[in-house]
């Protein structure tokens, strides 16, 4: 009884100087990823909107919904995210809009999809497809032989958020 005591106590010390080791490690690095992951966000909004000079966050309720993009003081368009759920993984974009509703470029952010197959949604050979496609215009890409549930999930989920980001900027929002 003595020594599953001991035991027990040995191991409570050593998991309490790993706990805190692992805080100390993140707060140390806290403040990077955060400004990494704000740099990334930044390269992809000027990717899909390289003519833009600036960018100004739409909230609601403390969420981005979308950004403004601006060339000096004025309005381009939107970039916003979406997100759809591929054969095997969330699929997460970037897409940069007109004001006019033009799609001027998607780049996939994250996907976990099956390599060679559905993570050719990433690929240039799918995403440039959608460079000035109307929000019509965008039932004309070709899905990926192979990858028809990544590709059209990637599809569909663009058309649904530009349609809705559209009538937003339509609306003055």
């Amino acid at each position: 009884m003595k020594e599953m005591l001991q035991y027990g106590l040995t191991l409570m010390i050593i998991c309490a100087m790993a706990t805190g080791l692992l805080a100390g490690v993140n707060s140390f690095t806290k403040s990077e990823i955060i400004a990494r992951a704000q740099a990334e966000q930044d390269a992809s909004l000027k990717e899909v909107m390289p003519e833009a000079t600036n960018f100004a966050a739409v909230e609601t309720n403390g969420e981005v919904i979308y950004y403004k993009a601006y060339k000096n003081d004025a309005l381009l368009g939107a970039a916003f995210k979406t997100t759809a759920k591929g054969y095997s993984s969330e699929i997460e974009t970037m897409v940069g809009m007109t004001k006019d509703g033009q799609i001027a470029a998607i780049k996939v952010l994250s996907q976990n999809e099956t390599p060679g197959l559905g993570s050719r949604v990433a690929e240039p050979s799918f995403t440039g497809q959608f460079a000035n496609k109307s929000l019509e215009g965008l039932n004309e890409i070709s899905a990926i032989t192979g990858a028809t549930i990544s590709s059209t999930a990637v599809m569909n989920s663009v058309k649904t958020k530009a349609e809705e980001i559209f009538n937003l900027i339509k609306n003055g929002k």
